[in-house]
């Protein structure tokens, strides 16, 4: 069987994530024209996790009843009125009602395109399928910051390009999807993802679950917050650099979570939370000396940390949770995780406009640490445990 269809779909499940994390770039020069804070920017942010909330949860089992191509077809459109939205975008609340549709459209292909790519697999690709829909969903979470940081600053129309490049990419996208077989044997009946974790998964879930929080809230403040601190701490306003530092954090998580695929999931969670602590470290240096260096080995970094925690302790929820209710587990592990992307970078936006941008940073990286650290902690206890058992 040839590979053509998993191809096209991994296409327009990278092209639709990437347009979640384009206008990342952009959020210092909207504020700029717009003349709101590092608050606003964060709750501008922030207002996407709530649509990826929706779309996961009324919308997540719908691809089981009506198929896969209809709702990937629904994200695509969303990911087009959002990118329409941004096109026009003169005020704040145009800018919140973007990123709700950005967010929907996230919702919609995160379990959806995922569950597309693996069903469409060859059977010699089977296996590594799963890995393949990791790479294009993170991949194009990546790409968006790198293209549109690039666009912005060697581009005209720094706030219009990115968004028609996306329409562009986003309608190929949806030829993609129309061109291959519908992968679903609609069997699933529709109806809001139920959210709950069984008593015997639970004291795994809730390591896994707040390990996981820790590294998305990295992953939201590099995305959210990364160009300010590089523009008001590091001195350096070139929008490309700051594309490449959030591309980074994705890059390597990306491949953190494919190097990591069989390893033992509980040591892998531990391994990730010592490096998210050593991220957090190196960001607080780089806050503090105001160092792009340090910013980027800090993204990198956190970018393992985060990859390895949070892919890995999806695999130790699962093993332990039996298998006709790991979809309302992995759906409550997603929850928690899209939660973390938002409340903390909100925290930080308020901690930035009471304290300061460098201040803000700095209780970041030590709260991240620390609740990183208490992860990394319980592990080893329930690991010394079992030693002695």
């Amino acid at each position: 069987m040839r590979t053509y269809p998993m191809a096209l779909l991994a296409y327009a499940f990278t092209a639709i994530m990437a347009g979640t994390t384009l206008p990342t770039p952009m959020y210092a020069l909207y504020a700029e024209h717009l003349h709101f804070s590092v608050l606003t920017t964060t709750v501008v942010y922030a207002t996407y996790a709530g649509g990826v909330l929706v779309g996961l949860l009324a919308f997540g089992r719908w691809s089981d009843t009506v198929g896969r191509r209809p709702v990937l077809l629904a994200g695509v459109v969303f990911a087009m009125a959002s990118a329409v939205v941004f096109l026009f975008a003169d005020s704040v609340p145009v800018l919140l009602a973007g990123r709700v549709l950005s967010g929907l459209s996230a919702g919609l292909f995160t379990g959806t395109g995922t569950a597309a790519v693996v069903e469409a697999a060859p059977p010699a690709w089977r296996g590594r399928a799963p890995a393949f829909a990791t790479v294009a969903n993170i991949g194009g979470l990546g790409a968006g910051p790198l293209l549109a940081g690039l666009l912005v600053q060697y581009a005209p129309d720094p706030l219009q390009l990115s968004f028609l490049v996306h329409l562009v990419l986003a309608g190929l996208a949806a030829v993609a999807v129309l061109m291959v077989p519908e992968t679903s044997p609609r069997t699933g009946r529709l109806g809001v993802q139920r959210l709950a974790v069984p008593p015997q998964a639970r004291a795994v879930f809730v390591v896994a679950a707040l390990a996981g929080f820790a590294g998305f809230a990295t992953t939201g403040l590099f995305t959210a917050v990364a160009p300010s601190f590089l523009s008001d701490v590091v001195g350096i306003d070139n929008h490309a650099t700051a594309g490449a530092i959030v591309c980074s954090i994705f890059a390597s998580s990306a491949l953190a979570q494919l190097a990591a695929l069989r390893a033992d999931p509980q040591r892998a969670v531990a391994f990730g939370c010592a490096v998210l602590i050593a991220g957090m470290a190196i960001l607080a240096l780089a806050v503090h000396v105001a160092s792009l260096a340090l910013m980027i080995a800090a993204a990198v970094v956190c970018g393992i940390g985060q990859g390895v925690s949070f892919g890995r302790g999806l695999a130790a929820v699962s093993d332990c949770t039996p298998a006709d209710r790991r979809a309302e587990v992995t759906s409550t592990y997603f929850v928690v995780a899209y939660i973390a992307l938002s409340l903390p970078v909100m925290g930080e936006g308020l901690a930035a406009q009471a304290w300061g941008l460098d201040t803000a940073g700095l209780t970041f990286a030590v709260a991240v640490a620390v609740l990183a650290a208490g992860c990394l902690a319980a592990i080893l206890a329930r690991e010394t445990r079992r030693v002695r058992v």
